[in-house]
């Protein structure tokens, strides 16, 4: 069925592709110029904006923060007729639109945000033909109001932003998202379609591809590694003084901490309050009305922390984000990458900090048992479903206790290999031995074969210590030939090993709610082998003494967020261009009551503290300053980049 609809598709594409090919192809630099400030395209960014023009479906993975939306902006913009943007985010239609609207292009977003009368006069506005790129709810789609429109609007390209929904494989399954190749099958034209995501495994690509009905997409993966974040895990004892320690090292950025409840939200940002710090919260116990406005101020920067669920942050267009903090273990890998990806989307240095406790994999393991997001599911689909989020829970409480590089880490989990050394995460800047772990690894593989396989890993590291508790005894493991053999050891280092040992395939842990541990083939052979004939099973540990070769607040303090002025001063005197330039933007952003990265990026800001453009044309060559965005706010940023310049004369 698929390929008969994709061949009547290419056949009424004919004549389509030939108006579409003759456009100016030097349109699409004057748009990125003119609207963005840029004279070149990101990697992958060209290729998506050119299948598109020529009506051709693509599917494009790109990691947060590469630019995604530009991909079906640009086109949307070359185009004579309406570019509709499929986004379950109403917090990235605000952004987006808002962003556009300052940009010069009329742009609007129909969701359950506006009113009843908002939503009429949105609607009207496009019959009108006002609007170059409408935003969308998936839920909207087949209403009558929204088909009756689209029916009889020249829509020329459908772009499906956050694509995983589609996919029950995905970490966000949005039965919604089933309706749109009903919704592009009623079109009296069927245009272009473009689906973008940052998060998606080959699997969930696939279903992208298939589920949406794309036809012959082009598609491409730009790759998951994002160079510019930091990343680290800790396990502080005391998780709000690290996070407190953290911040008042980065009291001037903006930065989110997420939690995985509502409960810890409330707690940790009373705190923060009570502490000084300009903070915000968001969940979604709270009033639509308090979700807004705590959104606006963190937004504008009025309250630069936001202490949020999971609930908060897809689809945020601020680039000015420094840092994010994880106060709890997200569930999945695709969880943790997207909510870290919201930092540092400017291109600029961020953090991305994980503060990681034992209970965390508990938690998790209730919301997976629990699931309420997938009601529609039922027997067979929820226990895959369950199976699949058990699976990404082991994978990401290993990224927690891994001692590998941790960027190398994550992009392996999305199928790209690389460096094992990326130089920016704080396993590859922790100073590590080489420790023999060939007995520790005999006696736990020991004593999960002769207990039967029948516990979990903390009873099996609990006899390994000698505990004398009452399940010990209970279950007779006191008298298990393993009990106590490792009594000289830590539980956080019987961990450490027994991790290693999962991740290495000689052990592994059962999908049952309550997992068990038990020996793979690899561990029985390990086990069986004896004397000359056994292998020297080794480990990589943080050094007892503590050693360490960096730090994130000595990256910081040195610089990593104030960019040397071009006369290479000290990081002390090279603060004090990009302070003013801040300070400036902060200015202009509360006299046009617009966030201040609306007015210039961090990266904008950073790349004139190093160029100090004296004339308008030097101004326009720094990236992120184009015609438009010089017309409303350039002028005074030259002013100021001109004294500055004199400063340096003397």
């Amino acid at each position: 069925m698929v390929i008969n609809l994709c061949a009547i598709f290419q056949l009424s594409q004919f004549f389509y592709c030939v108006k579409i090919k003759t456009m100016n192809t030097s349109a699409k630099y004057e748009i990125l110029k003119t609207f963005y400030g840029y004279d070149s395209f990101r990697d992958g960014q060209e290729a998506l904006i050119d299948h598109l023009l020529a009506g051709q479906d693509v599917c494009g993975i790109m990691p947060t923060g590469a630019g995604k939306s530009l991909c079906y902006q640009v086109p949307g913009l070359v185009f004579d007729g309406i570019t509709l943007v499929i986004s379950p985010l109403i917090s990235l239609m605000k952004d987006q639109v808002r962003a556009l609207n300052q940009m010069g292009v009329h742009a609007a977003y129909l969701n359950s945000s506006l009113t009843f009368g908002q939503y009429k006069k949105a609607l009207a506005f496009a019959r009108e033909g006002r609007y170059k790129i409408i935003y969308v709810a998936p839920e909207r789609l087949l209403t009558d109001e929204f088909l009756d429109f689209a029916i009889h609007a020249p829509i020329d390209l459908v772009a499906v932003d956050e694509a995983h929904c589609v996919s029950q494989w995905g970490q966000d399954f949005r039965p919604s998202y089933l309706k749109i190749p009903e919704f592009l099958s009623k079109l009296a034209h069927r245009p272009a379609v473009g689906a973008f995501t940052a998060t998606a495994t080959r699997t969930v690509r696939e279903d992208i591809i298939r589920m949406l009905e794309l036809c012959d997409p082009f598609t491409t993966v730009t790759g998951f590694d994002r160079q510019n974040l930091y990343f680290e895990v800790r396990h502080d004892k005391d998780k709000y003084k690290g996070i407190v320690n953290y911040l008042i090292k980065h009291r001037d950025q903006s930065g989110v901490i997420y939690c995985a409840t509502r409960k810890n939200v409330e707690e940790v940002c009373e705190k923060l309050l009570s502490d000084g710090f300009a903070a915000t919260r968001y969940h979604a116990g709270l009033s639509d009305q308090e979700r807004q406005a705590n959104q606006e101020a963190f937004t504008y920067d009025e309250a630069p922390i936001m202490v949020a669920t999971n609930a908060f942050g897809m689809g945020i267009d601020k680039s000015n984000v420094r840092f994010v903090l994880h106060y709890n273990m997200p569930k999945n890998m695709e969880s943790y990458y997207q909510e870290a990806g919201r930092a540092g989307r400017d291109g600029a240095k961020a953090d991305c900090i994980l503060f990681y406790s034992g209970q965390d994999v508990i938690t998790n393991q209730f919301f997976i048992e629990s699931d309420r997001e997938n009601e529609e599911l039922t027997g067979e689909a929820l226990e895959q479903v369950r199976h699949q989020d058990r699976e990404r829970l082991k994978k990401m409480t290993y990224y927690c206790h891994t001692t590998d590089c941790l960027r190398d880490y994550m992009l392996r989990y999305f199928g790209e290999y690389g460096s094992s050394y990326c130089g920016n995460c704080s396993n590859c800047l922790q100073s590590f031995e080489t420790i023999d772990i060939t007995q520790i690894a005999n006696d736990l593989i020991g004593c999960t074969l002769t207990s039967g396989m029948r516990f979990g890993i903390n009873t099996i590291l609990d006899t390994l210590r000698g505990s004398k508790n009452d399940k010990i005894r209970r279950s007779d493991l006191d008298e298990n030939h393993f009990y106590g053999s490792c009594c000289a050891e830590t539980i956080v280092f019987l961990r450490q090993v027994c991790n290693h040992l999962i991740q290495n395939d000689y052990l592994t842990v059962t999908d049952d709610q309550y997992p068990i541990l038990r020996v793979k083939e690899k561990g029985l052979t390990f086990f069986a082998q004896t004397g000359d004939f056994r292998p020297v099973l080794t480990m990589k540990a943080a050094r007892k003494d503590g050693g360490t070769e960096a730090d994130v607040s000595n990256r910081n303090a040195a610089g990593t967020h104030s960019p040397s002025a071009k006369t290479g001063k000290s990081s002390a005197a090279s603060a004090s261009p990009f302070e003013t330039l801040r300070s400036l933007r902060t200015a202009i952003a509360r006299k046009n009551h617009v966030p201040p990265y609306l007015v210039f990026s961090d990266k904008t800001l950073e790349a004139m503290c190093v160029m100090l453009p004296q004339t308008k044309e030097e101004m326009l060559t720094v990236p992120g300053v184009g015609e438009l965005k010089f017309q409303k706010y350039g002028k005074e940023f030259l002013q100021v980049c001109r004294e500055l310049a004199r400063e340096d004369e003397f």
